[in-house]
């Protein structure tokens, strides 16, 4: 019979050891002596499992986001893609605050490639919220541009706020950013209040809101085109949701990396 409670395994204890050491005392806190004599472990045990250092550090930060990421991925969406995102946004960033030498991990260079996938699967998510908004007619930019720009803000907004040494931290700026992003990026839905009367949105302006709706809709009818064909409406279509005035640059769909 097994026991009731059994021991966590070595890999587990090392990953739960350089956490809790990561999380006292900082990066420098986490060295092959400290997690090893923290998890119970011989240091060659560390490097069977994780390769390095280098390694233990990107699991410790895959494992810190997976259980945000999958809560994140797992969330009935509602009928406002818009609020959707905007509470996406403060759990993100309440979520980064809360593993403030994690998050700093996957944005410091030179190691920052060494994460990629771990800020990709994050992106991906951002994405997806994004892409909702499109659909339902209420995207100004493309879904890539304004995941983008969701992305940086949110990395930009997560980096100052954990720098500031608490009792100085602007509570306005993350929900201040937040908003400023959502009004640059959206249009109101039925029933809000926009900032301007209806019909003072320019006739570009409206063409490329139905553009993006209608590029971010072809992801769900993949078979209705040939690839020659959806690749020439793609291009059109980012055509005509970047170009709001004559002169504003036009941005192929070849050019997006999330087309």
């Amino acid at each position: 019979m097994s026991p009731r409670n059994p021991k966590p395994d070595a890999r587990a204890r090392i990953l739960r050891a350089a956490s809790d050491l990561l999380a006292t005392g900082g990066r420098n806190a986490v060295t092959t002596r400290a997690v090893s004599a923290a998890a119970g472990v011989q240091p060659p045990t560390i490097y069977r499992h994780f390769g390095d250092m280098q390694g233990l550090f990107e699991a410790v930060a895959r494992d810190t986001f997976a259980t945000y990421a999958r809560e994140k991925a797992s969330r009935e969406p509602t009928n406002d893609p818009v609020e959707d995102l905007r509470q996406a946004w403060d759990r993100h960033i309440a979520v980064s605050l809360a593993h403030p030498d994690v998050f700093a991990l996957l944005y410091s260079a030179p190691s920052v490639d060494a994460y990629r996938p771990v800020i990709e699967e994050g992106v991906a998510l951002l994405q997806a919220l994004v892409a909702r908004i499109a659909e339902a007619g209420r995207l100004r930019v493309d879904v890539a541009h304004a995941t983008d720009l969701l992305h940086a803000a949110g990395t930009g907004v997560t980096l100052t706020v954990a720098a500031t040494p608490p009792e100085e931290r602007d509570p306005r700026l993350s929900e201040t950013v937040r908003e400023a992003i959502l009004t640059a990026i959206t249009v109101p839905g039925t029933g809000e209040a926009p900032d301007e009367p209806p019909g003072a949105a320019s006739t570009a302006e409206r063409v490329a809101v139905h553009a993006v709706a209608l590029r971010a809709l072809l992801t769900e009818t993949p078979s209705v085109l040939s690839p020659a064909e959806r690749l020439l409406l793609c291009d059109w279509l980012d055509q005509l949701a970047t170009t709001r005035s004559p002169g504003a640059p036009m941005r192929r769909a070849s050019d997006s990396p999330r087309s």
